[in-house]
Formats: C-alpha cells, sequence, structure tokens
C-alpha cells in the first residue's frame, strides 16, 4: 500500500465513517463535513472516498440502487438492505459464513466477495403492521 501525505480533508472523511453506521453516500458524508468545512467541495469528497476505497481503509458498498455507499467497518462481514427505506446495516457474523473456497478453481482464484440480503427491516415492517 503506498503512503499517502496528510490531508486534512481525508482525514475528516475517515472520522467521519467511523463515526457513523448508517452507510452514508458520498453526498450525505459531504453534506455532514461541510458543517464544519464550509469550504470543502463534492469532488474532493468522491475522489478521497474513491483512494480510501482503493487503499482499503473503508468499503464501498453497491446495493443495486445506483447510489454507492461507504463503511469504515472493513472486516469481513455482509450487509442487510430494507428495500422500503433504504437503510443499510451491517449483519453480524452467523455459525456459517459464505468463504472464498466456495469458488470452482477451475472459474479461478477468489480473492474477496460480498454478500447483500435484500428485505424489509424490522423498523419498517413495525409500522406497516400498525
Amino acid at each position: 500500500m503506498r503512503e499517502l501525505k496528510y490531508s486534512k480533508q481525508r482525514e475528516a472523511i475517515v472520522e467521519c465513517l467511523k463515526n457513523r453506521h448508517d452507510h452514508p453516500s458520498a453526498d450525505l458524508v459531504f453534506q455532514t463535513l461541510r458543517k464544519d468545512n464550509p469550504k470543502i467541495s463534492l469532488g474532493t469528497v468522491y475522489r478521497n472516498l474513491n483512494l480510501l476505497t482503493e487503499m482499503g481503509v473503508i468499503l464501498k458498498i453497491s446495493c443495486g440502487d445506483g447510489i454507492e455507499r461507504y463503511d469504515y467497518n472493513t472486516h469481513e462481514h455482509y450487509h442487510f438492505v430494507c428495500k422500503s427505506c433504504g437503510n443499510v446495516a451491517d449483519l453480524e457474523p452467523k455459525d456459517s459464513w459464505v468463504d472464498n473456497s466456495l469458488v470452482d478453481e477451475s472459474v479461478g482464484v477468489a480473492d474477496s466477495h460480498s454478500l447483500i440480503f435484500y428485505g424489509i427491516c424490522s423498523h419498517c415492517a413495525a409500522k406497516h403492521t400498525h
């Protein structure tokens, strides 16, 4: 991994993601940072999110809705996306996890994977039952 020069904006982005567990989009990160740093640009946020993703500092999550989400938790875990409200939640490990060894060697050698479950979150389900 290459060494990066210090960047106040990059540090602010990482801190923002560390303190959030809602898997924000680049626009939400931008809106959050702009409160304390009105001179930061959306382009700066996008460039740094992409760089941090490439370096493995954060994860980029594509949920199928065209909006990229970002996660500070880079440990192997899965996600649940609510089809009603769009919330993205981390899933805690269960006994049986999918792993890279499931890929047939004739196809290739997997070094990573992602798994997203879709459904209705408990909050939205409770709203619909009332």
